[in-house]
């Protein structure tokens, strides 16, 4: 997902500094699945607010992080620490689906008596109408679930339902056809894309000023975009608990209220002085080390599975010639990025990251070489030298932004930089319409630990969406194209498919579509008033709220 650390995606506003008083004492953290039974208020502060406050349209950190412990899919991932994150486990679905021999249908069947947040019985046709959503509403997602038989003719309005997703509201059962085998289909219906949701919900409209009632431990109960929103118990999550969903974990709070605030200096001060709980963006690279020597026993950094990088619009001059790609990937200096994040960057030149499957390391284009960019740069000669370069209002994000900018008027550009709310960026860069979109800032965090997710959303042909877009470069390469479908019928333990995978990486940076230079580590940093060992990072969630607990 793109991280709004953006981030990942409109007016800065100063976070209250009212202290919150605390309400009893918490019980079990919620990593473990346990059933919460703390209470309280807590704060937390976001330098970007989410994208969207709906399950089938969010698509960055901010908004995941805020809907994973809302909107419970069929699947789930698992409220553990490390590795064990990315388990699938079942979620509003009984158990794991039965799979047919030849991979191409899905049998769940959803839990029985269970009720969203407003007292709305759970149906196994709200899937259904879910994933229709995705369609309707161009969702980013939508890429992921086109391999569901019928799912092409909803989308393009020559059907009127998704032939491939049959469903009985009586018995629970739901059966999914898809055209070929995926070996990441389970997976992707942990996400929360395909979280049921009521058809009272707008079929193609962004829902985050009136999101959906909840089937998850918190709901929604106000939203003022882009400045603050407010989570609290749901009352009728019991329903889902007593239906058997032991791996949906239960709260350590009463009530979350998350504030956006364009400045991490305050953030950080916020949390060191006890007005703010929890933050989500890591402090900033001239903080770093205050908080390291001084707040050490509420603050670490951890690895993350994520990749930085600039994209280049492959469709249009002077982008669209693969030696102006390459001389941007000679040019780049990771070690001068790393210094923006306060030495927390891993440089790399690659798409997958350390730690994906298929991650084999290598460097197409050693430098940085300001010498053999300028010499390509030259070759090129490109006509049109006037570029607009985009990035976010969020601190790191502008200085990457400018630092990007600096090289590519070295290069011989004449280029703009366009500074936007990072709260829209994502979707403003993911709109086809958007005028001058010829390079900028991007970052991707795993949705799910297989590398079909750095590719698919990213640089599939498909991925290139009139809106919510992530396919930022517009790349097209057909036989990539290819490649990527056949490795999806196939399981990473098949053979030589993680090779291929590696294999397909370098495919891709031969064309240069993307300038990376590194994967960033997350942060946890946490007021005096939170139980810091309970406090959990999940691999992909970045931070499980459940486990979130004042002392």
């Amino acid at each position: 997902m793109r991280a709004l650390r953006t981030t990942l995606r409109k007016t800065a506003v100063l976070f209250a500094t009212a202290t919150v008083a605390t309400f009893g004492v918490a019980a079990c953290g919620g990593d473990d699945g346990a059933e919460g039974s703390g209470g309280g208020e807590i704060n937390i502060s976001m330098t970007s607010f989410p994208d969207y406050i709906d399950p089938q349209l969010s698509y960055t950190v901010e908004g995941w992080e805020t809907l994973y412990n809302t909107y419970v899919p069929l699947l789930t991932y698992k409220h553990a620490k490390g590795e064990d994150g990315a388990q699938v486990v079942p979620g509003l679905a009984e158990a794991m689906p039965d799979v047919s021999p030849d991979g191409k249908i899905y049998k769940l069947k959803m839990r029985s008596n269970m009720k969203y947040s407003d007292g709305t019985p759970i149906k196994a046709s709200d899937f259904t109408y879910a994933i229709q959503r995705l369609f309707k509403a161009d969702s980013g997602g939508s890429v992921f679930f086109d391999g569901i038989v019928g799912a092409t003719e909803y989308a393009d309005g020559s059907a009127d339902t998704i032939s491939g997703i049959a469903t009985d509201d009586t018995t629970g059962d739901i059966t999914i056809t898809l055209k070929d085998a995926n070996g990441t289909f389970e997976n992707l219906l942990g996400l929360m894309f395909a979280a049921p949701v009521p058809p009272s919900t707008p079929l193609s409209d962004d829902a985050t000023n009136n999101p959906p009632p909840s089937s998850g431990p918190f709901m929604i109960t106000n939203v003022e975009a882009p400045q603050t929103l407010t989570l609290e118990r749901n009352p009728n999550f019991q329903t889902v608990k007593d239906a058997g969903a032991t791996e949906v974990a239960d709260v350590n709070v009463d009530k979350v209220t998350v504030t956006q605030n364009k400045s991490n200096t305050a953030q950080v001060t916020g949390v060191e002085q006890n007005t703010i709980d929890f933050m989500v963006d890591p402090p900033d690279a001239d903080r770093m080390q205050e908080v390291t020597s001084r707040f050490g026993d509420r603050f670490r950094l951890e690895e993350s599975i994520n990749t930085f990088y600039f994209w280049m619009n492959t469709q249009t001059a002077p982008f669209n010639d693969l030696r102006v790609r390459q001389a941007v990937n000679y040019a780049i200096d990771p070690e001068a990025l790393n210094r923006v994040f306060g030495g927390r960057l891993h440089p790399t030149q690659q798409i997958l990251p350390p730690g994906m499957p298929g991650y084999e390391e290598y460097k197409l284009y050693p430098g940085p070489d300001m010498n053999k960019a300028k010499q390509l740069i030259a070759e090129a000669n490109p006509a049109d030298r006037d570029i607009t370069v985009w990035t976010n209002d969020e601190p790191d994000r502008k200085r990457i932004g400018e630092y990007y900018h600096d090289v590519l008027n070295q290069l011989g550009f004449n280029a703009t930089l366009k500074v936007i709310a990072g709260d829209v960026y994502f979707t403003t860069i993911g709109n086809n319409s958007t005028p001058d979109l010829d390079t900028g800032f991007a970052n991707w965090y795993q949705d799910f630990p297989h590398p079909d997710d750095f590719f698919r959303p990213l640089l599939n042909s498909a991925s290139i969406l009139p809106t919510n877009g992530n396919n930022y470069s517009r790349a097209s390469i057909p036989g990539l194209d290819a490649k990527m479908n056949e490795l999806l019928t196939k399981q990473l333990s098949d053979g030589d498919t993680e090779q291929q995978y590696a294999a397909l990486d370098k495919a891709f940076m031969e064309q240069a579509v993307w300038a990376p230079y590194g994967n960033d580590q997350t942060a946890t940093f946490v007021s005096d008033r939170i139980d810091f060992d309970k406090a959990s990072s999940h691999i992909l969630f970045t931070q499980d709220w459940s486990a979130l607990a004042l002392k």
